[in-house]
């Protein structure tokens, strides 16, 4: 008689392995020999009984104790039907439905019918102003989508009628044939899994419980979201059409790009082009922001660049952290065209111009001379 292989080898674990990884190393060994993906390969079917011989033992505390301290002679005297006296009377489900059962169309373990699949998701493309990002909207869209029929109530029979119990299946979803040791079980193929047939269907949507109409909905957009956001609204997907929950809506956002502001997180950037007369002697400006115009000051001798901050102007911060700030960004504009006028007060300024006028300048071309002599 051949030597039995041992169990922890056969799974490829130690002696050691959790509970859970010994169910993760029998599910990805017992997928690739399962006999419903090796149709008439008998080597198969035997790599397979003896996967699932070794998982009934290892994850059964109890008798993984018994193996682990005294290897198969625990189990080779006394033995009842099935493997090495283990007792697979009844229903091998008992092991595999929980493992299979979303793979090869198995139930709960016990011949439930089978779940039925909820209705495919859908994506909604929305674009957004600046402001409506920045402090929060709300929008209505128009989607075409599948929606439960009216007529029948999303039954898919004709009204006044019933679905049938399915005679393949006797109404439990699923059918199940005996193969070796094992007694599998398949999804049945007259109803899907319903357990039930339609024979009068619904005329609307031709038996499939479901049509396809352009639904008005809200969308609520959150103050502070941005580009690349995505909006979940529960429920609001296509129906499904064999009786299951709706599927979701996903509503992507764009925000569009404003004229005057550039957002920097939860702040916004604002250039504002000042005259060289303004920047030298101080001035007082008006500033647009998000909520409108409002005056701020520039004092004397204002630098090209130079950013003010005005506080709590900016975004909405999304996860409720207060609000960012308006950063104003002075920019000295240099006349083109000169009258001669302005020419010759320029050039009578320049004349007069001192070096303690320009404290940068005066800085720089010293660091020059250090560098370079």
């Amino acid at each position: 008689m051949a030597t039995k292989a041992d169990y922890y080898e056969l799974l490829g674990v130690s002696r050691t392995t959790s509970d859970e990884e010994m169910k993760k190393a029998y599910r990805k060994a017992a997928m690739r020999y399962h006999p419903d993906r090796n149709p008439g390969d008998k080597a198969a079917e035997e790599k397979f009984k003896e996967l699932s011989e070794a998982y009934a033992v290892l994850s059964d505390p109890e008798k993984r104790a018994q193996y682990d301290r005294y290897g198969h002679a625990a189990f080779e005297q006394g033995g009842g039907p099935g493997f090495g006296g283990f007792d697979f009377s009844g229903n091998f489900d008992d092991i595999l439905g929980g493992i299979f059962g979303d793979i090869f169309g198995g139930g709960s373990g016990r011949g439930g019918r089978r779940g039925t699949r909820r209705g495919e998701d859908l994506s909604y493309n929305l674009e957004i102003s600046f402001e409506e990002a920045a402090f929060g909207t709300e929008k209505t869209i128009s989607i075409p989508r599948m929606t439960p029929c009216e007529t029948c109530g999303g039954k898919g029979a004709k009204p006044g009628t019933t679905p049938k119990t399915c005679t393949m299946c006797r109404g439990s979803g699923q059918v199940r044939f005996q193969q070796g040791f094992f007694t599998i079980a398949r999804t049945c193929t007259q109803c899907g899994g319903q357990g039930t047939v339609i024979t009068d269907p619904c005329t609307p949507c031709r038996g499939t419980g479901a049509t396809r109409k352009t639904s008005t909905l809200p969308v609520k957009i959150p103050a502070g979201v941005d580009t690349g956001a995505r909006l979940k609204l529960r429920g609001e997907g296509e129906a499904s059409l064999a009786g299951g929950s709706a599927g979701d809506l996903y509503v992507m956002l764009r925000v569009r790009e404003h004229p005057l502001f550039i957002r920097q997180h939860n702040d916004v950037v604002c250039e504002i082009p000042v005259s060289f007369p303004q920047a030298a002697l101080g001035t007082e400006i008006e500033v647009p922001t998000l909520e409108g115009k409002l005056k701020m000051k520039v004092p004397a001798g204002t630098q090209s660049s130079s950013t003010f901050r005005l506080r709590g102007k900016g975004v909405v911060d999304l996860h409720g952290g207060g609000r960012g700030d308006q950063l104003v960004r002075v920019v000295v504009e240099t006349p083109r065209k000169l009258s001669a006028k302005q020419r010759e007060l320029l050039e009578e300024f320049a004349r007069l111009d001192g070096e303690g006028a320009h404290p940068m300048s005066k800085g720089f071309f010293e660091k020059v001379k250090e560098l370079f002599g």
